[in-house]
């Protein structure tokens, strides 16, 4: 599970190359990859898992 700005950067990466099967739940606190909190706008997390893929926004406001 990643998570991108709207410049289609990379700000953080919540999961990665999990091998955990069923339902997981992840949480962001807002903050980039070196702990500093990023500022209020719009997102787009990714999930990838094989070969499912899906893309969404959301909004951050603080």
């Amino acid at each position: 599970l990643k998570i991108y700005n709207s410049l289609g950067q990379k700000v953080r990466t919540l999961v990665e190359g999990g091998k955990c099967w069923g339902r997981q739940i992840a949480v962001w606190d807002g903050k980039d990859e070196k702990g500093r909190d990023v500022t209020s706008g719009v997102y787009v997390y990714e999930l990838r898992a094989g070969r499912f893929k899906k893309t969404r926004k959301m909004i951050l406001a603080r």
